[in-house]
């Protein structure tokens, strides 16, 4: 059963680090998978999960990168090639997480870009779309046979507060048919992403995978390379002098919600709901402020198996735990 979108009494909050959240978790024997774990949020997930003794699988589109980002980290990590715009590199990727573990206790499906010009992949889809939602949801049908080896796996997608912007567009995902805004296709990818762990964890429990959504914080972070300097200030991330934003978190903080969904014993049992600030979130309501709440078309259900035959449609994957 789904869980109630309601948070839970968590002991961490809006300023805990991963490092705080994991502390006394033994993860020795566990295999997790984070794809762009070297870089920014991803690296302050991986160091946490190495430091607790799992073996972690990070997927990059830049493994030398990675290699060289993550060479300080303690714990057993390995790294292999992985472009998620690439149906081939996702399933070359896939065969050879295989040939080194034969379960997967954790997938944390962390890599993103954001608020990019229009771009298309070689199929013609909008790459906002395609890296973060489609990407992950072609590795994550691929690795499904190792996450239910697990027979208690927890898949771990990374959202945003950004599916406040907008819903799905499902007859014209890619812009083919309105003018194309950054914003609002970055709304819709990481919509996605959380519909994507709603329907997951429905079709996923019988074999004992629970799936989850989470919103990770504001953080500077690679992530925003695609914005000028005006464009962040107008936003409020940054002043006209280059400080951050006080309420930004760093990227410990900012990894902290992915590694607590991922590992706390408080959510054994539960899945299918959106988490922020290591607690599940609440739903946005008339005196929600703006940027806070959980929407309700992140919790439809229907459009979430919706998005899911769409999904499968569109990477001519299909997916059926």
């Amino acid at each position: 059963m789904t869980t109630a979108q309601a948070p839970i009494d968590s002991p961490f909050g809006y300023r805990s680090t991963a490092r705080e959240v994991i502390a006394g978790i033994d993860l020795a024997g566990q295999t997790a998978l984070v794809t762009g774990g070297y870089s920014g949020l991803g690296t302050e997930t991986v160091r946490a999960l190495a430091g607790a003794g799992a073996h972690v699988i990070v997927g990059a589109r830049r493994p030398d990168a990675a290699l060289s980002d993550l060479a300080g980290i303690d714990g057993h990590i390995s790294v292999l090639p992985l472009d998620l715009s690439d149906p081939a590199s996702i399933d070359s990727f896939a065969e050879s997480v295989g040939g080194v573990t034969d379960k997967i206790d954790i997938l944390i499906n962390n890599a993103a870009v954001m608020a990019n010009p229009l771009t298309r992949d070689a199929r013609g889809y909008e790459s906002q779309f395609a890296t973060n939602h489609l990407g992950h949801f072609q590795l994550t049908a691929r690795l499904w046979p190792l996450l239910a080896n697990s027979g208690r796996a927890r898949v771990v997608s990374v959202s945003s507060i950004g599916h406040r912007l907008g819903g799905l567009e499902l007859d014209d995902i890619n812009f083919e048919h309105r003018a194309y805004d950054k914003w609002l296709a970055y709304g819709q990818a990481k919509s996605a992403n959380a519909l994507f762990a709603l329907e997951l964890d429905r079709l996923g429990q019988s074999a004992g995978v629970r799936a989850f959504a989470v919103h990770p914080g504001g953080i500077v972070t690679p992530l925003q390379r695609h914005l000028t300097q005006e464009e962040q200030i107008a936003m409020g991330w940054i002043d006209a002098e280059g400080n951050v934003n006080e309420r930004f978190k760093s990227t410990e903080e900012g990894a902290s919600t992915s590694v607590w969904t991922a590992t706390s014993p408080l959510l054994e049992g539960m899945g299918g709901v959106y988490c922020e600030d290591c607690n599940i979130g609440a739903m946005a309501g008339p005196e929600t402020a703006r940027f806070g709440g959980v929407q309700p078309h992140i919790r439809d259900e229907a459009l979430a198996r919706a998005l899911w035959a769409k999904s499968e449609e569109m990477t001519e994957v299909r997916f059926r735990p």
